[in-house]
């Protein structure tokens, strides 16, 4: 089994991959394999509307001068998915959001590739806002029929500069309790 991040922060390695890394921790001592994708770096444009994927049908969206059909590719091979976001103005990062929309777009038009598996959103956030950023990739799970995974609160931890969040011990905890259920779930859906 695997699990495939995307860190939709701008900050490579930075505390939304820490929290992912948590997770992790998890799914490795159930033998689970484990990959993060990073968007830093990328510039992902967003969905145009444009109606290629459901032309074309080939579990691809028609630009390919990103990253965005590697990750579709991925996630289809993946058992579950994690998607972390840093809050940016009260919502994920513009990547993570250009990401959301047209993997879900391809998605759809494709007879839904991400359909039981299981999924879960998470959020570094420094103050506020986490609550819509959280919910803008939960819509994401929804929309494509996954299996929300969750933990023992809200999925987010707080923390401005790299590894601030390892104070946050709740959310912390938190992160290893999704990866707990996370385990949990995949190997019940892979009997």
């Amino acid at each position: 089994m695997k699990v495939i991040a995307i860190n939709g922060s701008a900050r490579k390695d930075g505390n939304t991959a820490i929290i992912i890394e948590k997770i992790f921790d998890e799914l490795k001592k159930e033998n689970i394999e484990t990959e993060l994708i990073q968007l830093s770096g990328d510039n992902i444009q967003g969905c145009i509307g444009c109606g290629g994927c459901f032309k074309n049908k080939d579990k691809k969206c028609v630009f390919k001068n990103d990253i965005v059909n590697e990750c579709i590719e991925k996630m289809i091979e993946a058992d579950g998915i994690i998607l972390g976001s840093p809050v940016y103005f009260a919502d994920v990062t513009a990547n993570m959001k250009a990401l959301l929309e047209r993997i879900g777009m391809v998605s759809i038009a494709n007879e839904n590739l991400f359909k039981h598996k299981a999924g879960s959103a998470v959020v570094a956030v420094r103050r506020g806002g986490d609550m819509h950023a959280f919910d803008t990739m939960n819509y994401f799970l929804h929309c494509t029929q996954m299996y929300s995974v969750g933990g023992t609160y809200w999925n987010m931890v707080r923390g401005k500069e790299i590894g601030e969040v390892l104070n946050d011990a709740e959310g912390m905890e938190n992160m290893k309790s999704i990866g707990e259920n996370m385990a949990w779930i995949l190997n019940k859906i892979n009997k």
